[in-house]
């Protein structure tokens, strides 16, 4: 069963959900942009037999704590800050990492500073490499080198229902098949007064990530997680180039391609899960163990 909870960190009410026995290997599941742990909704019950699940809400999205650009300071570095918070608040020791878009920048922070904890990676559609930034990219790259409100529009009408239902329905096999509960839902939190200013803080933000590649890379080959990607190749956000480079630096990879786009879950959620059961449960012991 699915439990849905809230911590206090840093004054901020944290949302979380949690499944599945703690004597079981932890995932950590970390969400992208523009939802929330919401993403997992079906992952979690399909895992928690065997697994110990927690999918936080960073702050400003899902049904965490919204404070106003003005109140904190919405950088990866400090998004990051707060999981890592939460991870010592829930006493996790060791986990698997599930990333995915905005997850990566947040949990590679965190995987470098603690290698020790991480158990393994889990990569759906998130970016570590210079390959996976493309056309898609490049206005967001005019922002970082101009924050005009002229370059600043082009990224506001990413905010709009049109482009958040686009992230859903472009590349999916069948669009059909996606539930727009999903886009209707990441817009009623991104249309609240002030959540504009923080995605866009963000956005210009996300610049600092790819001066971090180099780093996580190292980590990658440094330490060798063992790594399971599971990426919608037909993804025009984080595309199938990104992906790729993964296996330059790492040994124990298992590496699939899903004919699927940006929420590669909402098509196939159950093959992931089949993925993630098979491969962390020949890698990773519990705890107890």
């Amino acid at each position: 069963m699915t439990t849905f909870r809230t911590i206090t960190i840093n004054g901020l009410d944290i949302f979380y959900r949690e499944a599945g026995s703690r004597e079981n290997p932890t995932i950590l599941l970390l969400h992208g942009f523009p939802t929330s742990s919401h993403m997992f909704r079906n992952l979690i019950p399909a895992l928690a037999d065997r697994f110990h699940l927690v999918a936080p809400d960073y702050p400003g999205f899902g049904n965490s704590s919204m404070p106003t650009v003005d109140e904190f300071d919405y950088t990866f570095d400090h998004l990051a800050q707060i999981v890592e918070k939460f991870i010592t608040a829930l006493d996790l020791k060791k986990y698997s990492l599930y990333v995915m878009d905005y997850g990566a920048p947040v949990g590679y922070r965190i995987a470098t500073k603690y290698p020790e904890q991480v158990q393994a990676l889990i990569v759906q559609n998130g970016n570590a490499y210079e390959e996976g930034l493309r056309e898609f990219t490049e206005p967001m790259k005019t922002y970082w080198q101009n924050p005009s409100s002229e370059n600043a529009k082009k990224l506001r009408d990413f905010l709009t229902l049109e482009g958040t239902k686009w992230q859903y329905t472009n590349g999916a096999r069948n669009p059909e098949a996606i539930s727009p509960d999903t886009w209707n839902m990441d817009q009623l939190f991104l249309d609240r007064p002030g959540n504009a200013e923080i995605q866009m803080a963000l956005f210009y933000d996300y610049r600092t990530n790819p001066q971090l590649y180099p780093q996580w890379q190292e980590y990658f080959r440094k330490h060798q997680p063992p790594t399971l990607i599971v990426w919608g190749k037909n993804d025009d956000i984080f595309p199938a180039e990104g992906a790729y480079p993964y296996q330059r630096d790492l040994k124990d990879i298992e590496f699939h391609l899903l004919d699927t786009g940006h929420f590669a879950l909402e098509e196939d959620g159950d093959a992931i899960a089949n993925y993630i059961r098979q491969f962390l449960t020949s890698r990773v012991q519990p705890i107890s163990a």
